[in-house]
């Protein structure tokens, strides 16, 4: 597109081809769709096409069954600019961001760190260039502020750094396939003991 971002299906694409695991969604426009849903309960859905999705009451989370989705189905399409609705697994871990920033003619800064809005609040990052090691990025996360969190902490548990540090490599290596990438971001990532996944990616070129 004219604005340099790539569609959501190719970053999607280009996701599972770097093996960056990605939440499984699928898209409905039509009452028909409903029936043909290959996507677990509970769910998110978020309505597509108005920009700022929170402010209209675009997300609705915690949908238990078929009958709740159809009545949140319908009554997203009817919000202004509604084009379709997105559902995802109803997925919890913590939020953790990666991104990527191209410098010049240096190559990117990789930055990662908490997700969600904590990236803003707490402005807790941590910046390495391209190209990447795993024993850099390995140091990279375990300088962030928020490291104890990501270990495991008072009996709360930690999430799968070892998973953490290789979608680092994988956003790494892309850019470096990628050079014309200026900015990618990946915001946020759902974190658990065992496993991680992208969300939302964002990829300008």
């Amino acid at each position: 597109g004219a604005t340099g971002y790539l569609p959501p299906e190719t970053i999607n694409r280009l996701f599972q081809i770097m093996e960056i695991p990605i939440v499984p969604e699928q898209v409905l426009t039509h009452a028909s769709d409903l029936d043909r849903i290959h996507i677990t309960y509970p769910m998110v859905a978020k309505v597509i096409g108005p920009i700022h999705k929170t402010d209209v009451g675009g997300v609705r989370l915690n949908i238990a069954d078929a009958a709740a989705l159809q009545s949140h189905f319908e009554s997203l399409m009817q919000l202004k600019d509604a084009t379709g609705v997105l559902i995802q697994p109803m997925l919890s871990g913590m939020e953790i961001y990666v991104g990527a920033k191209k410098e010049g003619n240096f190559g990117h800064t990789i930055v990662c760190g908490l997700g969600g809005i904590m990236i803003e609040v707490m402005q807790d990052v941590s910046m390495g260039l391209t190209p990447l090691s795993k024993p850099e990025i390995e140091q990279m996360i375990s300088r962030l502020k928020a490291y104890p969190m990501l270990q495991g902490i008072r009996g709360k548990k930690g999430i799968a750094i070892d998973q953490f540090a290789q979608v680092i490599l994988k956003v790494s290596e892309l850019v470096l396939y990628l050079p014309e990438i200026e900015e990618l971001d990946i915001n946020p990532l759902l974190a658990g003991e065992v496993s991680i996944v992208a969300v939302d990616g964002r990829i300008r070129i």
